[in-house]
C-alpha cells in the first residue's frame, strides 16, 4: 500500500503475495494443449487400471463396459474445459516478491501480456473463488453421466462407481500433474485433480440418486397398480408378473388390510409401516385409495391352515389346539403382533383384516371380505382394532353381504347339522327363549344338564359360545341365514327343525 502523499511504500503494511495455488493461479496454454494431446492415453490407462485392480469389472458384458469407457473418456476430456471453468486455466504465473519500497517505475509481473499489475486486474476480469463450486463445473461433470447409456446406472451399484471413480482419480493424480511445466503448475494440477475427482463423485451420486426416484416412482405405480388389481379381482399373469417385478412372492399366503389413511404426515406414516413389517419380516404392498388404505401382508412361511386371525373357520383346528380359541396366534408367528403394530400407522376408524389366502392370485377373497368388514364396523362400535372380518359376519349379513351369509351357514350351521339335529334345536330353542337353561329344557322336555352338554358340543363345534352376547348373536344371525336361504329355494327344501318334543308330530 502506498502514502497518498509521497507514493512511497508504507512502511506498516507489507504487500500481500499472491500463492500459487489460489485462485489467480493458472496452467498455461501449452500445458492445456499437452493436458488435450495426453487425454486419449489417459483415458485408456484409466480404462486398464480398471481393469486390472477390480476383478468384477473385466467380466461385465460388453455393452456396459463400452458405457464406462465412454463416461470415462468424456470425463477426461472435460478436465481441460474444467480447469477453465473453475478459474485454473487462466495463463497467470505466480506473484514475484513485493517491490521495494520508493520511487521507480514499477515492473510488472510476469504473465500478463497486458503489463498490468495482479493487485489492478479489473473487475470484470476477476476469476470469482468460488467458481470451483459453480453451475460450469457441475455442467461440465454432469454431462459425462448425462450421455451414458441408460441402463448403466441400473447395471452397476453405487458401491462399484464408486470404485471406478477411486482408480480413475488414481490415475489422473500419476498422470496428469507431470505434465506441468514447472512446479507451479504441478501443485495447481495436483489440487485441480483432487477437486475434479469431488465433482466427478458428487455427479455420480446425483445419478443414481435420479435413477432411484425414477425407479421409486415407477415402483410406487406398479405396487399401486398390484394393490387395485387384487381389490378388483384381477388374478391373470399381469397381476403376477408387476407383483415379481417388485420382489413380492405371488406363490406366498397373504391377508389383506383395510382402513383408513393417516390423516397427518401420510408419507412418514406409511414409510414406518413398511419398516414395522420389514422388522417383523413381513413384506407389504400399500395402497391408499381415496378415503381408505389397501396393505397387502405377506404370511409366507405361516405352513399351516387359516387358523389365525381373521378366519372364522374354526372346524379345521389343529390338534392340541383348544377349539374355539379364535383370538390366539395358532401359527405361531407373531401374526397379532404384526397386526398390532401396523394398527399404529393406519388413521383414526376401524380396521378390518381379511381372511388368509393361499397366494396373490386369490387374494381378491381376502379384499372382499375385508372391504366388507370395513362397510358394516359401524354397525359395532365396541369391535376391537384391528377386527377379523369374520367377527362382522352378523352386521355384514344384515347389510346385504351373501358371501357373510354363506359363510354363516358354511361355518355353523353346517357342522351343526352334521353333528345331528338336536343340536340345532337346542341352539334355537335356548336363543329363542331368552337364553334360559332350565326354559330350554321345559321346551325340549330334557334335563337342564342335557341342555348344558349340547350347548357345550355347540361351543366346541363352531367354536362360539351361546352364553357370550356377542357369540349369541352370530349364532341367532348364522340361524336366521339358514331360514332365508331355505326359504329363497322353495316349497320343497325342508325347513329347521322346530324346537319341540321329540314325540311331537
Amino acid at each position: 500500500m502506498t502514502s497518498p502523499a509521497s507514493g512511497r511504500a508504507d512502511p506498516g503494511t507489507r504487500a500481500r503475495p499472491t500463492t500459487p495455488t489460489g485462485p489467480r493461479a493458472g496452467v498455461s496454454p501449452a500445458t492445456l494443449r499437452r493436458l488435450e494431446l495426453a487425454a486419449g492415453g489417459i483415458a485408456g490407462a484409466c480404462l486398464a487400471a480398471m481393469d486390472r485392480r477390480q476383478p468384477w469389472f473385466r467380466k461385465l458384458p460388453a455393452a456396459l463396459r463400452s458405457g464406462v469407457q465412454l463416461v470415462t473418456q468424456t470425463g477426461v476430456a472435460n478436465f481441460v474445459g474444467w480447469l477453465v471453468a473453475t478459474g485454473a486455466g487462466h495463463p497467470t504465473a505466480p506473484a514475484t516478491d513485493p517491490p521495494a519500497a520508493g520511487p521507480g517505475p514499477v515492473r510488472p509481473r510476469r504473465g500478463r501480456p497486458d503489463g498490468v499489475q495482479a493487485d489492478d486486474t479489473r473487475p470484470e476480469d476477476a476469476e470469482p473463488e468460488s467458481a470451483g463450486a459453480g453451475s460450469g463445473s457441475v455442467r461440465l461433470t454432469a454431462e459425462a453421466f448425462r450421455i451414458a447409456p441408460r441402463d448403466l446406472a441400473r447395471r452397476l451399484t453405487l458401491r462399484q462407481t464408486v470404485e471406478l471413480v477411486r482408480v480413475a482419480t488414481d490415475v489422473l493424480e500419476e498422470r496428469l500433474p507431470p505434465l506441468a511445466a514447472d512446479d507451479a503448475e504441478f501443485r495447481v494440477l495436483s489440487e485441480a485433480v483432487l477437486r475434479f475427482g469431488r465433482e466427478v463423485a458428487f455427479a455420480a451420486a446425483t445419478a443414481y440418486a435420479g435413477a432411484a426416484e425414477d425407479r421409486g416412482a415407477w415402483d410406487a405405480r406398479l405396487e399401486a397398480l398390484v394393490v387395485d388389481g387384487v381389490v378388483r379381482g384381477d388374478a391373470g399373469d399381469e397381476l403376477i408378473s408387476r407383483a415379481s417385478a417388485l420382489g413380492w412372492d405371488p406363490a406366498g399366503a397373504v391377508r389383506v388390510l383395510v382402513g383408513s389413511p393417516p390423516a397427518e404426515h401420510a408419507a412418514e406414516r406409511l414409510g414406518e409401516l413398511r419398516r414395522r413389517a420389514g422388522r417383523a419380516g413381513r413384506s407389504v404392498l400399500v395402497g391408499a385409495q381415496g378415503n381408505r388404505l389397501v396393505v397387502l401382508l405377506s404370511c409366507a412361511g405361516d405352513g399351516e391352515p387359516d387358523t389365525g386371525p381373521g378366519n372364522g373357520d374354526r372346524s379345521g383346528d389343529r390338534p392340541g389346539d383348544r377349539p374355539g380359541d379364535r383370538h390366539g396366534d395358532r401359527n405361531g408367528d407373531g401374526l397379532d403382533a404384526v397386526l398390532a403394530a401396523l394398527a399404529l400407522d393406519f388413521g383414526d376408524g376401524p380396521l378390518v383384516v381379511g381372511p388368509l389366502a393361499p397366494d396373490l392370485a386369490t387374494a381378491h377373497a381376502s379384499a372382499r371380505d375385508a372391504l366388507a368388514g370395513l362397510r358394516a364396523a359401524p354397525g359395532w362400535p365396541e369391535a376391537p382394532r384391528p377386527v377379523p372380518a369374520d367377527e362382522l359376519l352378523p352386521e355384514r349379513a344384515f347389510s346385504g353381504d351373501a358371501a357373510a351369509h354363506r359363510r354363516l351357514v358354511e361355518t355353523i350351521v353346517a357342522p351343526l347339522a352334521d353333528a345331528g339335529g338336536e343340536l340345532l334345536r337346542t341352539l334355537a330353542a335356548y336363543l329363542e327363549g331368552g337364553s334360559s337353561l332350565e326354559g330350554c329344557a321345559r321346551t325340549l322336555f330334557v334335563h337342564p344338564n342335557t341342555v348344558r352338554y349340547r350347548l357345550r358340543r355347540v361351543s366346541e363345534l363352531t367354536g362360539r359360545t351361546p352364553t357370550d352376547p356377542r357369540d349369541a348373536l352370530v349364532l341367532r344371525a348364522a340361524l336366521l341365514a339358514v331360514r332365508m336361504a331355505r326359504a329363497e329355494a322353495g316349497p320343497e327344501a325342508s325347513g329347521e327343525p322346530a324346537a319341540r318334543p321329540p314325540d311331537a308330530p
